[in-house]
């Protein structure tokens, strides 16, 4: 059992639904929250909203080359206990007609930056911490129309996996959570193509209660069967 109550636990992409969600029930429970994401604004109402369960805020682009180490640089002095990756992009289109800007971006959002993000942050883990990473379904089933995406997913899952290797001397347990669609608003905001016709996705406040949930009790894999 993972005690929340009194943690620092970082989140990534505490902008998006999903993410602010997530930093609602983490506070709900009694951690202690630095937030980052993109919008600035967004940031300051989430903060505003969760009060002195957050103890820190950064607007930082994990696109950008210096996003990572400005996230990073938000917790240093002090103890930091989780991490919770729900940052993301998303793209649509065909395998052969994706571009290159669109490319780059899907893997430095997705994949690259937070690789160079968890470089700066494990070894600054206490013992018996976690990282939750959100991936999605489509690391489990590549889908047409989504393969750059796809890819990026697949990708988080499996450097995951290593890591799980790699951070268990050091206490660390890693959560791979790859939800199905859920009603984020996302597939909306595709920085390229245009999202096919979708079925009604999960709620994203029972979805982020099961990540929760999962944390707390301890899980290392959450698929998408899980939910």
């Amino acid at each position: 059992m993972t005690e929340l109550s009194g943690s620092h636990v970082l989140v990534v992409g505490a902008t998006g639904v999903l993410g602010a969600e997530l930093s609602r029930q983490l506070a709900a429970h009694g951690a202690q929250l630095t937030l980052t994401g993109r919008s600035e604004e967004k940031l300051a109402q989430l903060a505003d909203e969760l009060g002195d369960a957050v103890v820190g805020q950064v607007a930082a682009d994990l696109g950008r080359p210096t996003g990572p180490g400005d996230i990073a640089a938000a917790v240093y002095g002090r103890e930091l206990h989780g991490m919770v990756f729900a940052a993301g992009v998303v793209a649509f289109g065909p395998a052969v007609e994706v571009d290159d800007d669109t490319l780059d971006e899907l893997l430095l959002v997705n994949l690259l930056g937070y690789m160079r993000l968890v470089r700066d942050i494990a070894p600054r883990l206490a013992r018996d911490s976690f990282i939750a990473q959100i991936s999605a379904v489509v690391a489990e089933s590549p889908t047409a129309g989504m393969a750059a995406y796809s890819v990026t997913k697949a990708g988080l899952s499996a450097y995951g996996k290593a890591l799980t290797l790699e951070l268990r001397r050091q206490g660390v347990r890693i959560l791979d959570v790859r939800p199905p669609h859920t009603e984020t608003g996302l597939a909306a905001r595709p920085i390229a193509g245009s999202a096919p016709k979708l079925p009604q996705g999960k709620d994203p406040v029972a979805v982020a209660g099961r990540i929760v949930t999962a944390i707390r009790e301890g899980e290392r894999d959450l698929p998408s069967s899980a939910f």
